[in-house]
């Protein structure tokens, strides 16, 4: 396995930054965050007011070029909302985005495999037709709430990882 991001250590958290419905006039907020226990938690709260509706973080443009057929490690605990991990080959602020979900639960950390190929791709949260994911040409991951879930929500994070080949 090949770390990219360890939350375990505050300093991977500065490579992340918030992207929410605010871009859009909305009023969710959401931020990541170390917790001195160990891992970081993306957390805040989804509200639909002016058309909002997610909330989001993203990653600095990653300092490495990934294998082309990665597969994404990502170790969790959440709230039982359901969340996307997003992948993007595009350094602009909006564009086709490569997600997939995943639900976890509040009562114990869970390990997440998402193979490049599976991600499905999507625009403003929307499929639309394109190539399969060349994770070679990824340039920022993200996480994401979204899908009418109201309300608060947290998501802890230990690591992002690929598979090792």
């Amino acid at each position: 396995m090949t770390v990219l991001f360890d939350f375990t250590h505050p300093p991977a958290i500065e490579a992340w930054y918030a992207l929410g419905d605010r871009v859009m006039g909305g009023r969710s907020v959401g931020q990541l965050r170390p917790t001195g226990q160990g891992h970081a938690i993306f957390e805040g709260f989804v509200s639909f007011e002016n058309n909002g509706g997610f909330a989001s973080i993203r990653s600095q443009p990653l300092d490495r070029t990934l294998p082309p057929n990665a597969e994404f490690i990502v170790e969790a605990q959440g709230d039982g909302k359901t969340y996307k991990f997003v992948a993007r080959t595009d350094g602009g602020f909006d564009g086709v985005a490569y997600q997939a979900t995943f639900t976890p639960r509040a009562e114990c950390w869970e390990t997440y495999r998402f193979a490049a190929t599976e991600l499905t791709p999507t625009f403003r949260g929307r499929p639309v037709s394109a190539p399969p994911l060349n994770s070679a040409a990824i340039t920022t991951l993200g996480l994401m709430i979204a899908g009418k879930q109201f309300g608060p929500f947290a998501l802890r994070l230990r690591r992002i990882a690929i598979a090792d080949a």
